[in-house]
C-alpha cells in the first residue's frame, strides 16, 4: 500500500509528455516501442489503437491497479492506478521517458509541455458541488451567496495555479472536478461517481541543454510530493473524506 491510498478511494500517477511537432505513427516504430515497454512489465498484454489514431498499451483493469501508457498525434503518455507504492510508478514514467528520445525521435528542444499528476479519486453518491463548497468552503466574497433561499450549488469546481519561476516556466495547479448535473440535483436521483482532487506540476518549453527529461521528471516530483504533503492532504483530501463519512 502506497503512502497516498489512505487519503481517497483510488490513487494514480500519469505522466503527460506534449511535443511541439507529431509523433511517428508508423507500425514499426509503435510496435517497437511498446514491444521494449512490455518486456519492462510483462503483464502490459492488452494493445489497441483508439479512433483518432492513439495506440494504447495496458493492464487488465478488473483489478482496480494497473499501468497504461499511449502514443497520441503530439502527447507521449504514461500512467499507473493505485500503485504498490509511488516509486513503483515513477519507474515506469521514467522508463517512458528513457525510450522515447531515441525510440520516438523527442528532442528535449521538442518538449512543449511535461505533467506529472497525482489524482485522487472520491466515490460519492450525492451533489458533489454541493459537497465541495462545505467541505472547503468558499470565498469570503462569495459565502452570503449560500444564504439564497432555496438555492442549491449546481457547479463548483476550485482551481488554484502558481508559478514556481519568475519565468513561469515551472508551474503547479491544484483543481477539483466534480461530476453532477442539474439534472440530477433537480431529480435527486444521483449515481455513485467519482468526485475527483488533481495535483499538476509542470515544466514548459523545451528542456535547457543541459537538463534530461529525467532530471525534469526528478523536479516535478519534488514539487509534487511537497505541495501534496504539505497543503493537500490537510486542507483538501482530508476535509473531503471526512464530508463524505459524515453524509
Amino acid at each position: 500500500m502506497n503512502e497516498y491510498s489512505s487519503f481517497s478511494d483510488d490513487f494514480y500517477i500519469n505522466l503527460n509528455l506534449g511535443t511541439e511537432m507529431e509523433l511517428p505513427n508508423n507500425r514499426e516504430t509503435i510496435l517497437h516501442y511498446f514491444e521494449r515497454i512490455q518486456k519492462q512489465f510483462p503483464t502490459m498484454r492488452n494493445f489497441y489503437s483508439r479512433d483518432k489514431g492513439d495506440f494504447v498499451l495496458e493492464e487488465d483493469k478488473d483489478q482496480g491497479q494497473y499501468r497504461w501508457c499511449t502514443v497520441e498525434a503530439r502527447r507521449v503518455c504514461s500512467g499507473q492506478v493505485n500503485p504498490e507504492c509511488v516509486q513503483d510508478a515513477l519507474d515506469q514514467h521514467k522508463l517512458v521517458l528513457d525510450l522515447a528520445p531515441y525510440m520516438l525521435s523527442v528532442s528535449p528542444l521538442d518538449c512543449e509541455a511535461l505533467d506529472l499528476l497525482f489524482g485522487f479519486d472520491f466515490t460519492y453518491r450525492g451533489n458533489h458541488s454541493q459537497l465541495v463548497a462545505e467541505a472547503l468552503g468558499l470565498p469570503p466574497s462569495f459565502e452570503r451567496l449560500m444564504d439564497v433561499p432555496a438555492a442549491s450549488v449546481i457547479s463548483y469546481e476550485p482551481s488554484f495555479t502558481l508559478s514556481l519561476d519568475e519565468e513561469c516556466r515551472v508551474q503547479c495547479r491544484l483543481s477539483i472536478e466534480t461530476r453532477t448535473s442539474a439534472y440530477q440535483v433537480r431529480t435527486g436521483e444521483y449515481p455513485e461517481d467519482q468526485l475527483s482532487v488533481y495535483f499538476t506540476a509542470r515544466q514548459y518549453g523545451s528542456l535547457n541543454p543541459d537538463t534530461t527529461y529525467i532530471d525534469a521528471l526528478t523536479n516535478l516530483t519534488k514539487v509534487c510530493r511537497e505541495m501534496v504533503d504539505d497543503y493537500v492532504i490537510d486542507n483538501v483530501l482530508q476535509p473531503l473524506a471526512r464530508a463524505i463519512a459524515m453524509k
